[in-house]
């Protein structure tokens, strides 16, 4: 409403086109993007479109959602010329918006809101961009036709569904009308200079040609009019926006190309990204005067050798058809208004009854023709309303309908009194076979349940047969011991560890203080190179008894008998030995340990089986 309110206030006030659209979010941002730089008038109208065709999330949304959304708003049954409200449009945009939110994937989200404002505002400055015009159900069709995602073709034949009779021949009043609204797009994009409407852009389209019919028209694809250049590129953009050309460009010299590829036919091996074509940039010997041949994908030379020689022998054929060729005269439709939908069919019994009800008796053919009359009747006052919609509230609209209302109802009453639907007493035989049957599978439920019910007991009292408390009270006794022996093994085989830590400690000791006696014997060897008197050897030997007899104390801390007797017995024994058999005699009394804690929990278990026998004798 408020822009509404805005569009009449720079209408009344007289404002310039060019300081309203100023105003509009959506134009700011299409100046930011400097496509106005694009050299090429074509290619930059096609830019700012599919710009705004973007920013508006409209690529999101094709012809037959828009198709669907017209037609919930009521704007089919309305004329082309007649005008709308900006509130109608804004509903009309609005609910475009939400059910693409709704059809979205949630790792796609937009904001309905902000894209229907910024479509509303485009399509009023389109409207604005012309003096003395106004905002009619054509426009809003043309202009959302056009910006939408989508086929081209698909597009094409709605827009030849609204231009055309009922015949299927193009009517040049309308589709010049079409025109003057799908050119205000490019205009509203100032490309009005390029593109703007003309009186002699409708005739220029089809020139030569009286009756346009729908296969004539689609050739826009193919070859598109002067005026309407611009609407197959928009579409060969959004096609090619990904596509990836493994070349590098001839003038800026970047790796790779995105998007269109253009190849010189004179300059050999010179090639042009989208970027530096549009904007006139050359190098080398070309010129922009070069015809260029603009490329929408990649072929590498093998498939196209490949391509050519299928081609030449053959095997292909030579270029598919641009489109499908649909037939020159519509379909008709259904005319589905003098039909009176049927009573809903309940059950099968109903079913049989309708099928065998067929009029036989001159009675229910006169049924059948009063029937008739009265569709034509109700199809006659349909048509008479749809032609006149001025008159829906009338008084005697009102009238007319309790009448035709009350004679509806008095036939059917007639019809019933009759007897045209037969008599319901021949089903009598269906439906005691039926409650039969029921009575049946109704009696074999019942045995089926007491049969589950009598093996649920079985079963429950099998569990409680099979479930001894006192077997569970010495299986619980018996894991309970289980896991106390295992504690205390773990516990010995921790005690293990730490003993054979200390033997290693001791074996550690004992070879440090052999190779620190032998370093002494050496350097006394070295002193005294002269042979040592009996009374220097007797002291020595007197010494080194005490000195293997008296080891430190402090290093036997903690240690068994059998290694403190193995220091304490002198040098006449090896003391490595003496400890190699300390180590095997915790060895073996760890392994007697464990045997015994084993031959403890066999003698537990067959006890516990033995108990178990006894019990069941």
């Amino acid at each position: 409403m408020v822009m509404e309110e805005g569009a009449q206030r720079d209408r009344g006030r007289g404002t310039p086109v060019t300081v309203a659209a100023e105003r509009r979010q959506i134009l700011v941002e299409l100046g930011e993007q400097n496509l106005d730089a694009i050299c090429l008038s074509t290619y930059r109208t096609a830019c700012k479109l599919r710009f705004i065709q973007k920013r508006c999330n409209l690529h999101l949304i094709d012809i037959f959602n828009v198709i669907e959304a017209v037609r919930d708003a009521g704007l089919n049954a309305v004329e082309l010329n007649a005008g709308i409200s900006v509130t109608r449009l804004e509903n009309l945009v609005s609910s475009l918006f939400n059910q693409l939110s709704k059809r979205l994937p949630t790792t796609h989200t937009i904001n309905p809101r902000e894209s229907a404002v910024l479509l509303v505002e485009f399509l009023l400055t389109a409207i604005d961009s012309e003096p003395d015009s106004r905002l009619t159900v054509l426009s809003v069709k043309s202009m959302l036709a056009t910006l939408c995602g989508g086929k081209l073709v698909d597009k094409l034949r709605y827009v030849f569904s609204q231009v055309s009779d009922s015949s299927g021949v193009l009517v040049q009043s309308k589709f010049d009308g079409f025109l003057r609204e799908a050119l205000k797009l490019p205009t509203a994009a100032h490309e009005g200079p390029s593109f703007g409407y003309t009186q002699t852009s409708a005739r220029s389209c089809f020139p030569q040609q009286k009756r346009v019919m729908l296969n004539m028209f689609l050739d826009i694809v193919a070859d598109p009019p002067q005026c309407l250049v611009w609407l197959p590129l928009m579409h060969r953009m959004a096609n090619v926006e990904h596509v990836y050309h493994p070349v590098s460009c001839s003038y800026c010299r970047g790796n790779a190309m995105t998007g269109f590829r253009y190849r010189c036919l004179r300059c050999r091996g010179y090639q042009l990204c989208q970027n530096c074509f549009w904007h006139g940039n050359v190098s080398g010997s070309h010129s922009n005067q070069h015809q260029m041949k603009e490329h929408s994908s990649w072929k590498s030379p093998a498939s196209k050798l490949g391509r050519a020689l299928s081609r030449t022998l053959g095997c292909v054929s030579s270029r598919e058809p641009p489109r499908p060729i649909y037939p020159e005269e519509p379909e008709r439709t259904l005319n589905l208004s003098n039909i009176v939908p049927a009573r809903p069919i309940e059950n099968t019994s109903d079913a049989m009854l309708l099928s065998t009800s067929v009029p036989e008796s001159s009675k229910s053919l006169a049924a059948a023709r009063r029937m008739n009359e009265e569709h034509a009747l109700i199809a006659a006052y349909v048509n008479r309303l749809q032609s006149s919609p001025c008159s829906v509230d009338s008084p005697s609209r009102e009238d007319e309908e309790h009448k035709l209302i009350a004679r509806y109802t008095s036939r059917l009453a007639e019809t019933d009194s009759a007897g045209v639907i037969p008599n319901r007493s021949i089903n009598f035989d269906v439906n005691k076979q039926k409650r039969e049957l029921i009575a049946q599978l109704e009696s074999k439920n019942r045995e089926i349940l007491a049969e589950i019910k009598h093996l649920r007991v079985e079963h429950e009292a099998a569990c409680q047969a099979t479930t001894n408390p006192t077997l569970l009270a010495e299986l619980r006794l018996l894991r309970q011991r289980k896991d106390e022996l295992e504690q205390r093994m773990s516990s010995l085989q921790e005690s293990r560890r730490e003993l054979m830590v200390q033997l290693e400690g001791l074996m550690k000791l004992l070879k440090d203080e052999e190779q620190r006696q032998a370093a002494q014997a050496a350097g006394s060897s070295h002193a005294s190179p002269s042979r040592p008197s009996p009374s220097t050897v007797r002291s020595v030997g007197a010494a080194s008894p005490h000195a293997h007899m008296y080891p430190p104390q402090d290093s036997l801390a903690g240690v068994g008998g059998d290694v403190q007797e193995a220091f304490a017995q002198g040098p006449r024994r090896n003391l490595r030995n003496d400890l190699l058999v300390a180590a095997d005699s915790i060895t073996n009394t760890v392994s007697s340990l464990v045997k015994e804690l084993h031959s403890d929990e066999v003698r537990e278990e067959e006890e516990r089986l033995l108990n178990g026998k006894d019990r069941a004798g």
